[in-house]
């Protein structure tokens, strides 16, 4: 295993009023490619928060985190997006589905943002929603689709265009147990490939068996690194 992601020193500090609010308090870590690391907590340790800054989706108040060897901070806004739409998949706890596009649609929009023919594009999307399970609602809209199919469509579309990095937020809190296991085998085949890595922000104490490493955070700060589940979970 090689280092995928270090983080050095991050600080993230939110204006409220008059003062500022501190939510990271100078986290150091590393993750490396090849495993599948959860980051768990209570609500409002910091943890989306920090897998936000990880993906490059906001910026810290101070602190570095490289990427694959890229200082992701140290890049213009157009060269971030760039390294984003190439090498990170985000998936989102609130979905984000574009509600025009049917679910095709929405699971091929990296592709097609990236320059990909649009035709081949939505059957690449297509494709993953089979291996998800939802391939018969590729036609339709979100509107048209529960909870958790949304949630697929939405894992779908942070990896159709292959990113070495996969950031969830939650990535199972909408499915029942059968899903939510398909959907985690396929994020650790993922994570298993030699040069990717995948960090999960979950609660889902039916998943923790599969993670390779956990992370805790309490207050903005990380309070222990280990292999099991952390106590009370």
């Amino acid at each position: 295993m090689s280092e995928a992601i270090r983080v050095e020193g991050i600080v993230k500090e939110f204006p409220v009023g008059d003062t500022r609010i501190r939510v990271l308090h100078g986290i150091d870590v590393d993750v490396n490619s090849g495993e599948l690391t959860y980051l768990v907590g209570e609500s409002g340790s910091g943890k989306t928060t920090l897998i936000s800054i990880i993906a490059g989706i906001l910026y810290p108040t101070a602190g570095r985190v490289s990427v694959f060897g890229t200082d992701i901070y140290d890049l213009s806004d157009n060269q971030l997006v760039r390294f984003r739409l190439q090498t990170i998949g985000f998936i989102f706890q609130q979905y984000n589905l574009i509600p025009t596009l049917t679910a095709a649609e929405n699971a091929a929009v990296p592709l097609v943002a990236a320059g990909m023919r649009r035709a081949e594009a939505v059957d690449r999307g297509r494709a993953l929603l089979e291996r998800l399970n939802i391939g018969d609602q590729a036609e339709k809209l979100p509107r048209q689709l529960s909870g958790g199919q949304q949630q697929r469509v939405a894992i779908a579309r942070a990896l159709v265009h292959e990113p070495r990095l996969v950031v969830c937020d939650e990535p199972t809190a909408a499915l029942d147990a059968k899903s939510g296991r398909r959907v985690m085998d396929l994020l650790r085949e993922v994570a298993l490939a030699s040069e990717r890595a995948v960090i999960i922000v979950t609660h889902d104490n039916r998943i923790f068996d599969l993670a390779d490493r956990i992370l805790q955070m309490e207050d903005g700060r990380i309070t222990r690194d280990g292999k099991q589940m952390p106590e009370g979970h």
